[in-house]
């Protein structure tokens, strides 16, 4: 047989053809292929009805099967990521609609959120036979090529191809017949898709300085929620969204973008409640209506307010407070045989000085938080220049009370033989200083009053922080109304003297506790300003003491007290050394503990492997946390608790201004600390606040109350 060229050449270039479109990918397969695999993906169509004949709609889907840790991500990712995509392949008269996405989960990655799925997932793709529908073969094949973004610590863009093989009718069958199984899979995540909110009710947002007030009405008191926006660039994502129940809804409050310059049109996205509904809102600018309003805020705000007031009263009985009680108990026994309108007096000018040294704080918070800053309750213990200078006042001061010189007891409030406007001043300034050490720590009931008004308006704030004040000062004023109660007191006397110099012993303590705290916050180098600083006030001290009342005395007593000043401030900007942030205290003691340092991240992590989480929420300078550390959570029977229930211990430190803690705290609808949060392992849950006063008992019994307790007790 002759060789034929021409066909040779021919059959070859029809085997590299064919061999070329067995390789393309995305070519037809010979034969049906419902499933795509990869190495950490499991794809596979969902199309339940067997037969396809004119008229029909059905809900096909895509089924998505992750390896465990690896994550795909929603309709909007988040600060990273891709949704998949799926591109149709279908019979003529056969159309898909666009992929509907049920609500994500919120997956952090160090300071970054993603929303996406893990594990498995059904995407709904809905599909429609046409009227005029006409099989070209009793065989129809249905195919999709899809692109989808698979992450865990690396992302991989993966692709894959995905078809399924169904009879065509020309005409509906007598009995339709569906994949059962197919069917229940699709039809369970089509029921979790978000819905449109119920009729006649709404969702509108309010712009704030941070971000958005979101009200949603649902027809029903909603207990918590989470929003996930449809517009990747009006939130910032891995913010807290703090929640408060409204009669017919849920308000969030949502912290805007960076990079977002002003309110947008509307808002939309998706909010899940707690009870697993999700509604699709598109949110307008303006308020809830005036009913829901009034309902919803006034009520609460009168509770608030209750709470503001009666923890101010208690916040007296914290410890932070004790040296001042001492300074307004030395008052009140001078001022006993005063005329009763002089008493009041004073126990009014003592109440403003309070309220403006509150009025004072809030107005600076508020600032701060329209520049953006993150702050809450006791914020000023975060500074270190503000720690120096409230030492070397007590310090002053102390050394006055110990006899070293006299400044006039009007300081303290005393005022005994002074002229009446110092002792009036000594009142306004006894009623600032109490607020300055009490501001360290949160009183019982203070802790949510507090958050509720730094989450809302400025005027709300004020209000609330006005009735705080009016707590704290109550007590005095009280007293100064009814002066048979000081009466109890002993009489001036001689012993005066001795109390006077008593007195100091607390300031002097008082003192000690906040150079510690300084040390924590500026580091040891910078202490060495503080400490020369001291030696200065003394030297001053000593030129007052020696020279009484001459005026070369006091000129070189300023100028000492000024240069005291500037040390410290010196220090801290050159030497000073802030911990970061990382929200530590005591990191290696507290690890031999059990703690760790709290980061969000941490705690979905722990979460994620389903064992609870206990943080507390403390601080160097707050004392009233170092109480309830030393005797309820280092107790032994506690800790024994702990290690029964497998509970992850964190500790957020917020001696220094870490934002993270703050969003937490914010998240918890608290601003301050002491605060105490167990997260449950079922991460839908929300979180449980304990009191801000321990006892063993309500520790013991919320660690009772846990519904994931550990088999093993781990230490990490």
């Amino acid at each position: 047989m002759r060789f034929r060229p021409d066909l040779s050449i021919a059959g070859a270039l029809l085997l590299a053809c064919a061999a070329a479109h067995a390789a393309t990918p995305g070519a037809r397969h010979t034969s049906p292929q419902p499933t795509a695999t990869t190495n950490h993906v499991k794809v596979t169509l969902l199309v339940p009805p067997q037969q396809l004949f004119p008229g029909e709609s059905f809900n096909a889907g895509l089924e998505f099967q992750l390896a465990s840790g690896w994550h795909i991500y929603w309709l909007n990712a988040g600060d990273s990521g891709e949704p998949p995509t799926a591109q149709w392949s279908l019979p003529a008269g056969i159309t898909a609609g666009a992929m509907e996405f049920p609500p994500p989960q919120r997956l952090p990655l160090g300071p970054l959120m993603d929303f996406g799925y893990e594990n498995e997932v059904v995407f709904p793709v809905p599909m429609r036979v046409a009227a005029d529908f006409h099989p070209s073969g009793l065989e129809l094949r249905i195919a999709a090529h899809l692109s989808w973004l698979v992450c865990r610590e690396v992302c991989i863009p993966e692709k894959g191809d995905v078809s399924v093989s169904r009879t065509g009718l020309r005409t509906p069958p007598a009995i339709a017949v569906a994949d059962s199984a197919a069917q229940a899979l699709v039809s369970r995540y089509e029921s979790q898709l978000p819905k449109p909110l119920p009729a006649g009710n709404a969702a509108h947002f309010r712009a704030t300085a941070q971000g958005f007030v979101l009200d949603v009405q649902t027809g029903s008191r909603e207990s918590s929620a989470q929003f996930f926006p449809f517009d990747q660039s009006v939130i910032a994502n891995a913010a807290p969204q703090p929640s408060t129940p409204l009669p017919d809804g849920i308000q969030l409050t949502l912290t805007k973008d960076q990079s977002l310059e002003s309110p947008p049109p509307q808002i939309s996205g998706v909010i899940e409640l707690g009870g697993g509904e999700a509604y699709v809102v598109h949110a307008t600018p303006g308020a809830m209506p005036q009913s829901a309003a009034i309902s919803g805020s006034a009520g609460r705000l009168a509770g608030i307010l209750g709470f503001a007031f009666l923890g101010g009263m208690i916040l007296n009985l914290m410890p932070c407070v004790f040296p001042v009680l001492f300074i307004k108990a030395l008052a009140l026994v001078q001022s006993s045989q005063r005329e009763r309108r002089h008493m009041r007096a004073h126990g009014w000018i003592y109440a403003l000085g309070v309220l403006v040294s509150f009025w004072v704080v809030v107005a600076i918070l508020l600032s701060l938080r329209a520049a953006g800053r993150q702050m809450g309750w006791g914020f000023q213990f975060q500074s270190p220049i503000f720690l120096a200078l409230v030492a070397m006042l007590l310090f002053f001061l102390g050394l006055a009370l110990a006899g070293q010189f006299e400044i006039g007891l009007s300081l303290t409030s005393a005022g005994g033989s002074l002229a009446q406007r110092e002792g009036y001043a000594g009142s306004f300034f006894t009623g600032v200083l109490a607020m300055v050490v009490a501001t360290p720590c949160t009183a019982p009931f203070m802790g949510a009053a507090i958050g509720y008004a730094l989450a809302h308006s400025a005027s709300v704030s004020f209000a609330v922080f006005t009735s705080l004040a009016l707590g704290l000062a109550a007590p005095y004023v009280m007293l100064a109304y009814f002066p048979a109660w000081a009466r109890i007191m002993p009489k001036p006397g001689s012993w005066m003297e001795t109390l006077k110099q008593a007195v100091s012993i607390p300031i002097f303590a008082t003192v000690i506790w906040l150079v510690w705290v300084f040390a924590q916050v500026a580091g040891v180098s910078a202490l060495a300003g503080l400490l020369a600083a001291f030696l200065l006030l003394a030297v001053a001290g000593w030129f007052l003491g020696r020279w009484p009342g001459g005026r070369t005395a006091a000129l070189i007593a300023a100028l000492v007290l000024a240069a005291a000043v500037a040390v410290p401030v010196w220090a801290v900007r050159s030497f000073g050394a802030t911990r970061g942030k990382t929200g530590t205290m005591g990191d290696s003691a507290s690890a031999k503990e059990g703690w760790q340092p709290f980061t969000p991240a941490l705690v979905e992590k722990d979460r994620a492997e389903g064992r609870p989480v206990f943080v507390d929420f403390t601080a160097s300078w707050c004392l009233s946390c170092q109480v309830n550390e030393r005797l309820i959570l280092d107790n032994a029977e506690v800790r024994q608790k702990f290690r029964e229930t497998g509970v992850a211990l964190l500790r957020a430190d917020w001696t220094d201004q870490n934002p993270a803690i703050t969003q937490a705290l914010a998240a918890l609808g608290r601003s301050g600390v002491p605060t105490y949060a167990i997260y449950p392992a079922d991460r839908s849950a929300p979180a449980q606040v304990l009191p801000e006063v321990l006892t063993r008992r309500i520790v013991l019994s919320a660690l009772d109350g846990l519904s994931h307790p550990a088999t093993v007790a781990s230490a990490r």
